[in-house]
This record gives structure tokens, C-alpha cells and sequence, in this order.
């Protein structure tokens, strides 16, 4: 099984004033805030890159602001909480000791204020913990730029002078009293007064990776699904021009390892399907993006149909058609149902799996993260830019749960919820009216 690791970042809203303040006199009240900006971007860009490569769920803990601002500052990919009250070390031992009480094995807290804290770095401090405790990145001002726990731990943060130079002293003396086993990481520099500043100029910044715009970057959301991943994965790894992430959402059967295994690039994600499809967005490298559902298939020659369907003018997002991997009437009715809608409406559902370029995801603004219905509200927003267009090629989609309720209540349920949607019952409503009726009639 994969580890259970998670990388929080800590930082504040970039209000100019109100951070990098003893920046200030050298850089300005707004050049101090481009600056703490800057290294927040660059810290949660290192931490993607790690997020490719091995099992990381990524949160953000912020001061100031609201998680909206934080989401049109720095992006939908990770999870959003406030720091909360109390002191610096108050803070950081709830993130940290929240995050272990949810099932994480490592967790590692960085703030932003170390340029070169990279990606190799992180990961260091996360095998550590395979045989530490705790684990400190000493910062030559007397503090630590990161620290990272295998378990809880709150007496390393009580009694220390949060500010001063002798927070790392303070901190190893109370790690020695509680008995855990440390680890020091490489000292490096802050960036926190004017004399700083000059470290900026030979410090390695995450590499910018331009999307690819011949590559199709397939974004599968996951959980449990390793009956189905083999058959969904198949047709789609040998491709030329093709990537496929399957983002975990916390799978019990062996999904991350089985994604990995059969070749596609794994990612560990908070649960939540549109929180999952946002961070495989982020991490995806193509201009392209297809979103398919793990008990969906794509038929023979889907990648040439979606650089077709997308290369016609005015077009802001594609699908294929609708098919149920059961035959009768009854699901020959419901194709030829949904078939009706999205041509006419333009409102295709999630199982068709949609398609768009990187540009256009960007200006709908992602998956909304509602627990319901956010391919529903992504449709919309795109139509707002341009035509949807259902291609001809039909993609299999499992009947389970059709099979499981019938076909008459599985349509009543899906329409109820729609209706509900447009008539403004909130989204956590709707989706304890659809875990209720997905349950088997008595």
C-alpha cells in the first residue's frame, strides 16, 4: 500500500502591509507583497512536481484572506483551510496534528520564506519520517524553514520564542524531552530583511512547464475502483500523445498502486470527485484535457476524434455519446434520452466524458467543489464560451447502478436532482437526496 503523506503549506494572503513587513523600507508595501506572492507560487509549485511522483496530498493553511481569494490566487489544486487562532506554534501543531488524526502517516509543514526548499528537499523530509519522529530544516536565523511529524507532537511547539534565534535550540531541547527521534535537514537561508534580498538572484525557481498542445492529458478521479481500472486503462496507455493521471481520492482496494503499476501516473488527492479532477488538472501536462470516469470506456480512435471535435470553430468543450454496457430496451430508451438532451441543451453529464483545451478549463474556472453536480455546472460555464459538441463515437459506461435501482428510478433520481439544482436546493442537500435514492428499495 502507498504511504499516506501530506505537504502542508503555510502562508498569508498577500496583502500589501500586511506581509514581508520588515521588507518593507527596501521593496515598498506592494513590492513586498509581489514578493510574498512569488514565494508562495514557487512553493506550491515545487510541491506539485513532487505530487507526480509520489503519493502527496496538498493543503494550503492561510492567514488573512478568505478561501475564495486564496483559490483565485494560487489555484484549485490544493485544499484550503484557515490557520486559525493563536500563536505561530499554536498553528502549526493543529495543522500538523489534524492531519495525522486524519490518516496521514507524514506529514511536512513548510512555510514560504525559504527559496531553496525545492522538491527534492520535501521528499527528503518525507522519507525521513520513515525512520524519525520529527524532522527540521534549520534556517540560518535560528529557526526552521520546515518540520515534519509521524506523530503527534505538541510539546516541540509550547515554551519557544516564536521570532527569535533560538527557536531551533528550543525546539530540539523539547524534542529531546519527549524522546523523539530527530532529524536535521541541510541549513539554508530566509528571506526575511532587506540584506536578504540578494539570495533571490541565485536561487533555483521551480521549472515552468509549458502545457503541450499536442498532448491529451487524461484526468481519471478514482476511489475503489481497481475492479475497473485494467479495462479502462487498456486502450489508453500505449498511445502516442497520450498521459492519463488517475488521482486517488483514498482508496482502501489498492487503486493508487494499480494505477501506478499498469503504468498511468498516480496521484493522491483529498476526496471529492471535482477536488480530485482539479488537481489532476493542475498536474497534467497536456493542452488537452479529457475527464473519464474509472468504469467508463473510451471506443477506438477517441484521441483523433477529440483533436477533431476541438479543431471545429467556436467549440468550448466536447463529449462523446452515451451508452450503457447493458442491452434492452429499457437502456436503449436512456440513450437515446441523454443522446436528446445534450444535442438539444448542450448539457452533457460527467459518463460522457468531457473534453476541453487547458485555455478553456481555465477561463470556466474548473470543477465548482460541490459534492454534486459539478460536471453539470463546468458544462454550463463553458457554454457560456462556446458550442458543445457531442461527438458520434459512443463511450460504454458501466449500468451498475441501473441495474442496482432500475432504470425508471435511476432517471427519476438524476432529473430530481437537476431540478433541485436549478431551483437552488444547496449541493450537500442534493447529494443526500441522490446517496438516498442510489439505496436498493427494500
Amino acid at each position: 500500500m502507498s504511504i499516506a503523506q501530506r505537504l502542508i503549506i503555510f502562508t498569508r494572503y498577500p496583502e500589501p502591509g500586511q506581509v514581508k513587513t520588515r521588507l518593507i523600507p527596501a521593496l515598498g508595501a506592494s513590492g513586498a507583497a509581489d514578493l510574498a506572492l512569488r514565494l508562495a507560487q514557487e512553493t506550491l509549485a515545487w510541491g506539485l512536481l513532487l505530487a507526480r511522483r509520489e503519493p502527496l496530498r496538498l493543503e494550503v493553511r492561510f492567514d488573512g484572506g478568505d478561501e475564495a481569494a486564496m483559490r483565485s490566487w494560487l489555484g484549485l489544486a490544493p485544499l484550503y483551510r484557515p490557520q486559525g487562532q493563536g500563536d505561530l506554534g499554536q498553528r502549526m501543531a493543529r495543522a500538523l496534528h489534524q492531519a495525522l488524526q486524519e490518516g496521514e502517516e507524514r506529514v511536512v509543514l513548510v512555510g514560504i520564506d525559504c527559496p531553496r526548499r525545492d522538491d527534492r528537499l520535501m521528499s527528503q523530509a518525507l522519507q525521513a519520517l520513515a525512520s524519525h519522529d520529527l524532522v527540521l530544516g534549520p534556517a540560518q536565523d535560528g529557526g526552521y524553514y520546515l518540520v515534519g511529524l509521524s506523530r503527534s507532537a505538541p510539546a516541540i511547539f509550547q515554551g519557544i520564542a516564536w521570532g527569535g534565534p533560538e527557536v531551533l535550540r528550543q525546539t530540539m531541547a523539547a524534542a529531546g524531552r519527549a524522546g523523539l527521534a530527530t532529524r536535521l535537514l541541510t541549513t539554508l537561508p530566509d528571506i526575511d530583511r532587506p540584506q536578504d534580498l540578494p539570495l533571490l538572484e541565485d536561487t533555483p525557481r521551480p521549472p515552468r512547464l509549458e502545457p503541450d498542445p499536442g498532448l491529451i492529458s487524461v484526468v481519471m478521479p478514482a476511489l475503489n475502483e481497481a475492479a475497473h481500472l485494467p479495462a479502462t486503462l487498456a486502450p489508453l496507455l500505449d498511445l502516442p500523445d497520450v498521459e492519463v493521471l488517475v488521482v486517488d481520492g483514498g482508496s482502501g482496494d489498492g487503486t493508487h498502486e494499480l494505477a501506478r503499476d499498469l503504468g498511468a501516473t498516480a496521484c493522491s488527492s483529498f476526496r471529492g470527485r471535482a477536488r480530485q479532477m482539479n488537481l489532476g488538472a493542475a498536474l497534467a501536462r497536456g493542452g488537452t484535457l479529457l475527464f473519464l470516469h474509472a468504469d467508463t470506456l473510451l471506443p477506438l480512435g477517441w484521441d483523433q476524434e477529440v483533436r477533431r471535435v476541438l479543431k471545429q470553430p467556436g467549440v468550448a468543450l466536447g463529449c462523446f455519446s452515451f451508452a450503457l454496457d447493458h442491452a434492452g430496451l429499457g437502456a436503449s430508451l436512456v440513450e437515446k434520452m441523454v443522446d436528446l438532451r445534450t444535442r438539444r441543451l448542450g448539457l452533457p453529464y460527467g459518463d460522457q466524458a468531457l473534453f476541453l483545451t487547458r485555455e478553456r478549463f481555465a477561463q470556466a474556472g474548473g470543477y465548482a467543489e460541490l459534492p454534486i453536480m459539478e460536471d453539470y455546472e463546468l458544462v454550463r460555464r463553458a457554454r457560456r464560451q462556446g458550442r458543445v459538441i457531442q461527438s458520434g463515437l459512443p463511450v460504454l459506461t458501466s449500468g451498475r447502478r441501473w441495474r442496482q435501482l432500475g432504470l425508471l428510478r435511476t432517471t427519476l433520481v438524476n432529473q430530481l436532482i437537476v431540478l433541485g439544482y436549478h431551483l437552488g436546493v444547496p449541493p450537500a442537500t442534493l447529494r443526500r437526496w441522490y446517496q438516498g435514492g442510489t439505496k436498493p428499495l427494500p
